[in-house]
């Protein structure tokens, strides 16, 4: 386990978070479901600076749940920053954690792969997502890191929308949902 985040850390990613991820007005999700808000997290994920306090949250937050895991990733393209971050959090505390991408369907060409890195047969491995608002995507990377041997002990994301995603996820795919900040936390209705 690393050390846990300082709360001036996780303070801080929550500030970008609330800067440069929240978007107000009406959007359609990839759910097709409607709101009033977007939570953009590549515009997070993929800053400078939050995607180091990104990697440190999630390691937190996972290690803070005593889950034991070998490899982190997701469905491309929204998990894919994360288990870079994840990853590199891993490396500056010592510990190999290796990243690895879900393809939405399994490749019809070369290896043939829906997930690709490191190998997670026969690996604990997490899966993550940037948000979540009905599991879809996160339910399609278990399904497939599963297809592919590996051991999938939970999912984390790093903003849950409070949209049945937990539920769902601990329902389907019988493992804890974790997440790092809830909407309230970003001050959205």
């Amino acid at each position: 386990m690393t050390a846990p985040v300082s709360p001036a850390a996780r303070a801080r990613l929550l500030d970008l978070i609330g800067e440069l991820a929240v978007v107000r007005g009406k959007v359609t999700l990839s759910s097709g479901a409607e709101a009033d808000y977007y939570i953009d997290l590549r515009r997070v994920t993929l800053h400078h600076e939050a995607s180091q306090l990104v990697g440190e949250v999630m390691l937190d937050l996972i290690d803070a749940a005593g889950i034991s895991f070998e490899s982190a990733g997701g469905l491309t393209m929204g998990a894919d920053p994360v288990a870079t971050a994840v990853m590199n959090a891993g490396a500056r505390a010592g510990r190999p954690i290796d990243a690895f991408v879900v393809r939405k369907a399994q490749k019809s060409y070369g290896m043939g792969r829906q997930v690709e890195g490191p190998d997670v047969a026969g690996r604990n491995v997490v899966v993550l997502e940037d948000t979540s608002t009905t599991g879809g995507s996160a339910l399609t990377a278990v399904e497939g890191v599963r297809r592919a041997g590996g051991n999938v002990v939970a999912v984390a994301v790093i903003v849950d929308r409070d949209t049945g995603s937990k539920e769902r996820i601990e329902a389907e795919a019988g493992v804890p949902y974790l997440y790092a900040f809830g909407k309230d936390e970003l001050g959205l209705e």
